[in-house]
């Protein structure tokens, strides 16, 4: 059975330990470590909260003005007449050659589709783009099988990269529950 010891001291006939006794290195740290807290202890420190302890109301911080904004107009569709500039800033000029594009304007709930003259065979680089307050719905599809179907976040502007094995035309229907414009551009790579 286990037994516990009541008492610190030693048991008769032990021998007792000397005390230890303090090394002058251990003492001159010690030594140091309070006198600097007793100099630093009468150190003051002082902010500015703009309160002013004279009595006289601080004048009021301005804000600084949002770097980038988002105006909710400007992703209402543009009217016909200024279809042609928006989409020119939108998809702007590249070097490879564009074999079809197509812009337009959709009211709410209109499906549009469209169809691209025979393409050859090889890579195409399919930009999309929409203004609106919704997204708009791309779904482009060859002969085979559905190459792009997607619901579109108006003002960012997809590129998708798609191979035709054979040579087909594409079927671009593009839908919006909202007016909204709409602008694609198929070009070889």
């Amino acid at each position: 059975m286990p037994t516990v010891r009541r008492f610190s001291a030693p048991l008769s006939g032990g021998t007792a330990r000397a005390p230890l006794a303090r090394k002058p290195a251990a003492a001159v740290v010690l030594g140091l470590v309070l006198a600097a807290g007793m100099a630093l202890g009468g150190c003051e420190y002082t902010y500015d909260d703009g309160g002013g302890w004279s009595g006289v109301p601080a004048e009021p911080t301005a804000a600084p003005a949002p770097v980038f904004t988002r105006d909710a107009l400007r992703r209402d569709p543009v009217p016909e007449g200024e279809l042609e500039s928006w989409v020119e800033r939108t998809l702007p000029d590249t070097p490879q050659p564009v074999v079809h594009a197509g812009a337009g304007l959709l009211a709410a709930a209109e499906v549009r589709t469209e169809t691209t003259p025979v393409l050859e065979t090889g890579t195409y680089a399919l930009a999309l783009a929409c203004r609106s307050q919704r997204r708009v719905n791309f779904v482009v599809r060859s002969d085979a099988l559905t190459l792009v179907d997607l619901g579109l976040r108006c003002g960012v502007n997809r590129e998708n990269v798609i191979y035709l094995s054979a040579e087909t035309s594409l079927s671009i229907t593009v839908e919006a529950r909202t007016g909204a414009n709409f602008a694609y551009r198929v070009r070889r790579l």
